[in-house]
């Protein structure tokens, strides 16, 4: 049973869901300035989040099997090593997506019409390699919906808050995504595979990763234009303007060796955010 467990935790990345999930509560969190949030719309958001980042993933583990199976640094996945079947995969990717709907309801009819949406958005990116050069921002409008949809699930209307913390976090990760690609650039010439990278090249790639964290501080900054906070939020987003400038020292066009140590950096950048913004609201 825990055996099974951790290969259903390995196969979806479980860990990576510090990745949208403090901007999903980030969203939520701006918006309780004028609609509290209660202790069942926090669960329900975290159930929402979890659910439907394990069905994309799931997805996207599903749809690549194949190429993963070829690709030596993907070929120990779960699906072509032969610990997951194709059939338990698909059974995993609808109870997932039913889960993340059935979370949606619970919070509101809102989020309920547009838990559909949401999941069409974030299965599109598995299959958006195979006909766009921009996966890469696809992967990142993907990620944009977690902070609408906190927004959203507290209640909050209209204003520009969701939208800006969307394109820091849209630009974010597609920045980080792009350094991700970087590594398979041969593999994805040689299958037919679209990237940035193998589009322009890793050097221009990397620039292009490089504009789109400026444009994701930009973002985030804006966030205190549109509204009131105090210092300290500005110190928190300079921090981490700090730690992506460090993310992207670590790869350079000639050497790539790094990347995965760059793309684990994330994790922390999402919680620094989260508990800069949430102590940002709190002391104003």
């Amino acid at each position: 049973m825990l055996t099974r467990l951790r290969t259903y935790l390995s196969f979806v990345r479980f860990s990576h869901s510090v990745f949208a999930l403090p901007f999903a509560l980030a969203g939520a969190l701006l918006a309780s300035r004028t609609h509290p949030i209660t202790p069942r719309t926090l669960f329900w958001i975290v159930v929402a989040m979890v659910a439907a980042r394990s069905a994309a993933m799931g997805f996207n583990r599903l749809v690549d099997a194949r190429f993963d199976a070829l690709n030596p640094r993907t070929a120990a996945r779960e699906i072509p090593r032969g610990t997951m079947a194709v059939a338990e995969a698909r059974w995993f990717i609808v109870v997932t997506a039913l889960v993340f709907v059935a979370a949606s309801w619970q919070l509101n009819p809102v989020c309920l019409v547009l838990s559909p949406v949401a999941l069409a958005i974030v299965f599109w990116y598995s299959l958006a390699k195979r006909y766009t050069t921009y996966t890469q921002l696809f992967l990142g409008l993907a990620m944009a919906v977690a902070p609408v949809g906190g927004w959203l699930a507290v209640g909050g209307g209209a204003g520009w808050e969701p939208w800006l913390l969307a394109l820091a976090i849209g630009m974010w990760v597609g920045g980080f995504d792009v350094l991700y690609a970087c590594q398979d650039v041969d593999f994805d010439r040689m299958h037919g595979l679209r990237s940035m990278p193998v589009r322009f090249g890793v050097r221009r790639a990397l620039l292009m990763s490089r504009v789109m964290h400026g444009v994701a501080i930009a973002g985030l900054l804006g966030i205190a234009w549109v509204t009131p906070l105090p210092w300290l939020y500005h110190a928190g987003v300079a921090a981490v303007a700090l730690m992506l400038v460090y993310e992207q020292s670590l790869v350079r066009a000639d050497d790539l060796s790094q990347v995965k140590r760059a793309f684990d950096m994330n994790g922390y950048v999402g919680i620094l955010y989260l508990v800069v913004l949430a102590v940002s609201v709190y002391v104003q």
